[in-house]
């Protein structure tokens, strides 16, 4: 979607981002928005937010994937050399 918007600069540098936009991308009072120029563009983005909690589960899950997979001992790699491993 792209939307094209007259906006008037106030005192201080100040615009005012109506409404409909803001619901839109879901920006509410409080949330940080990122600024960032572009030759003569100026782009505003929501700051992405992270659930740390959606990112454990993530990692718990990939970790019971991985489970399976032999753990290597003390020193057992001792003796391995990646580059010679790579080398085709």
């Amino acid at each position: 979607m792209s939307l094209t918007l007259r906006l008037e600069v106030g005192k201080k540098g100040y615009i005012i981002i109506p409404k409909s936009v803001r619901d839109l991308v879901g920006i509410k009072e409080g949330d940080t928005l990122i600024l960032s120029v572009s030759g003569n563009k100026i782009i505003l983005e929501p700051e992405k937010k992270v659930d740390v909690n959606i990112i454990l589960k993530k990692f718990e899950a990939h970790e019971k994937r991985i489970s399976y997979a032999k753990k290597p001992k003390l020193g057992e790699l001792e003796g391995i050399s990646l580059e010679e491993e790579f080398e085709g």
